[in-house]
Parts: C-alpha cells; structure tokens; sequence
C-alpha cells in the first residue's frame, strides 16, 4: 500500500483548519486516514506535530505531500536532510 502524508482539511466554511495525517494514496483527500501527526492552524499560523511518527512513517516508506514538506521544514519540526530532500 503507497501511503502518503497530507493535509486533510477540516473546519467550517471560510475557517479553514487541517489535520497533518497518513493515508492510502488511493483514498480521496477527504477519507478514511490511517494516523493522526499534527495540525496545522493558518488563521494564526501555527503548526504542530508529533517529529518521531513523521520520521517513522517517512523511513516506513510514506511519501511527503509538498505542502506539508514546505510546513515541516518552514517551521522548523523537520530540517531538509532528515527528509531526504
């Protein structure tokens, strides 16, 4: 199974808010997710989440979707080359 880390976008209309999780590639944006990482907050530009089930799951073969690679790395939770680049 290709897993991927996304944004999922939660929230109400025009109050955006988006969850950092891992799910099947093959899902829809809006399905079902296999673990929560973190939140990101762009009203107060704010992101948290969890670096060591990041890094697990990137080392288990999960793909970093660009947005959240640019976040992680913007805000300093991950640098570059514990990425991969």
């Amino acid at each position: 199974m290709a897993t991927k880390i996304r944004l999922r976008r939660m929230g109400a209309n025009k109050v955006p808010f988006y969850r950092i999780v891992v799910a099947d590639s093959r899902c829809s944006p809006k399905g079902k997710f296999i673990e929560k990482l973190g939140w990101y907050d762009p009203r107060v530009k704010k992101v948290e989440a969890n670096k060591e089930k990041v890094l697990s799951w990137v080392n288990k073969g999960a793909q970093l979707s660009n947005s959240v690679k640019k976040l992680l790395i913007n805000f300093s939770i991950l640098s570059p080359d514990e990425i991969g680049k």
